[in-house]
């Protein structure tokens, strides 16, 4: 634990832990959403990124380098902006319509958009729902809040939406800013809505950073 030689390891290791917990806070963030929307590698797909932000991070020393300060280097957010946490439904897939978020109030705005025509469901669903998530997280002090939108839920038929989801408050804490959108589908049989395939084609995606 101490020889000189493994001095690199053990520096490795340190950051290697940073980096894994910096994933599984945000994952703890987001976990009333992500628990309907996420795949079997989410966790080692999250540390690659974060690894890759912690090593944006000019400042520490080796050993000590870490997602907090990796963030305020201005390459940091492409890698997370747009990051997919259900690999097997994907937004660029799932959903063809713009979205526009207000990175104060944390409302995203969609585009006028035809589900039937722009919505590229799974087999069986009648039904998808739309929600908003606005999370502010310190890495540094591992400290957030969460703030959602009411769920909308629209049927799969033509016609023409144009959703406006306002989360219910504006997070207080300080810290980085995640918004995310969360669409789950739906099987309504006599008047029920189930979640189809227990969630499998389910999408939540980081939309936007502040």
């Amino acid at each position: 634990m101490n020889d000189p030689a493994f001095a690199r390891t053990r520096e490795n290791g340190t950051e290697f832990g940073s980096i894994a917990n910096s994933g599984k806070l945000l994952r703890s963030a987001l976990g009333p959403m992500l628990f309907k929307a996420k795949d079997s590698k989410l966790t080692s797909r999250l540390v690659k990124v974060m690894g890759q932000i912690k090593n944006l991070d000019s400042v520490s020393v080796r050993g000590a380098r870490n997602v907090a300060v990796g963030l305020s280097n201005s390459m940091a957010v492409p890698m997370l902006e747009g990051f997919d946490f259900n690999a097997r439904a994907t937004m660029g897939s799932v959903l063809n319509a713009a979205i526009a978020v207000d990175v104060v109030t944390g409302v995203l705005s969609l585009s006028s958009f035809d589900p039937l025509q722009q919505v590229r469901s799974a087999d069986g669903a009648t039904h998808f729902s739309l929600q908003a998530g606005f999370l502010k997280l310190d890495f540094a002090t591992e400290a957030f809040e969460l703030t959602q939108s009411e769920e909308v839920i629209y049927p799969l038929v033509p016609g023409v939406i144009t959703p406006v989801l306002t989360p219910s408050a504006v997070p207080t804490l300080s810290g980085t800013g995640f918004h995310v959108l969360l669409i789950e589908f739906f099987q309504e049989i006599n008047g029920v809505k189930y979640l189809l395939n227990n969630g499998a084609f389910n999408v939540l995606n980081l939309v936007k950073m502040s």
